[in-house]
C-alpha cells in the first residue's frame, strides 16, 4: 500500500465528518506539506476521535504547537472548501 493509501486508510474514523476533513487534507495540502507538518499530521491521526474532533472544531487546543497549527490549518481548509 502506498503512503497516501495508508494515510487515507488511517483517516477512516468513527465520524464521517472527521473522515472528510482528514481526507481533504491528504488529497490536497499534504502533498505540499514539509516533513515536520507531515509528521504532525501522523501524530494528529494518533488522537482518539473525540479529542481529534475537539481539536478540529476549536473546542480544544493541543499542547503540541505543531498539532495546534495543523488543526488551525485543517479548519481553514474546511472553510475554503465550503465556499
Amino acid at each position: 500500500m502506498s503512503q497516501r493509501g495508508r494515510l487515507l486508510w488511517s483517516c477512516r474514523r468513527g465520524m464521517a465528518e472527521l473522515d472528510r476533513v482528514l481526507a481533504l487534507y491528504v488529497h490536497g495540502a499534504y502533498q505540499e506539506a514539509d516533513v515536520s507538518e507531515r509528521q504532525a499530521f501522523e501524530r494528529l491521526l494518533d488522537l482518539q476521535d473525540a479529542d481529534l474532533w475537539r481539536c478540529l472544531t476549536g473546542l480544544a487546543r493541543p499542547e503540541d504547537p505543531a498539532l495546534a497549527a495543523l488543526a488551525a490549518k485543517l479548519r481553514a481548509l474546511v472553510g475554503q472548501a465550503a465556499c
